[in-house]
């Protein structure tokens, strides 16, 4: 019986690319801070993760070890501007450092959480793999 990776780790490996692409725009917005002119910027999780599934649903297939790979999703085509908590300074940067920072916490912790699940599920696929052969 083949084991089946997409019914095993579920939405998981999908959820860990889009809080990937996450992290590099809250991360991005945080090193600007200090940007005259920079805008906050974040991803929509649900169109992140829409969008991870449809790119890995739709990979194209080499049939050469020499072409190249083609990555589809693209996080600046999920990203949007995020609307500021806090009124204009003055130079036009609309990062809020502390808010930047929680969001960036809160998305590794969703992070983990899926790395969690997908190692249990490892650990447990392991488990009966190593039972059945004797």
């Amino acid at each position: 019986m083949a084991i089946s990776f997409d019914k095993a780790f579920g939405i998981h490996p999908n959820a860990m690319l889009a809080r990937v692409q996450r992290a590099e725009v809250l991360a991005s917005n945080i090193a600007n801070a200090d940007t005259p002119g920079y805008k906050a910027k974040d991803i929509d999780f649900a169109q992140a993760l829409k969008s991870a599934k449809s790119a890995q649903s739709s990979q194209l297939s080499r049939t050469h070890e020499k072409h190249f790979s083609i990555n589809t999703s693209s996080i600046d085509s999920i990203s949007q501007f995020r609307n500021p908590n806090q009124p204009d300074t003055g130079d036009g940067n609309s990062v809020d450092v502390q808010v930047e920072r929680n969001l960036y916490v809160q998305n590794s912790i969703e992070y983990q959480a899926s790395l969690r699940f997908m190692t249990g599920k490892i650990q447990g696929l392991k488990k009966a793999l190593g039972s059945q052969g004797a």
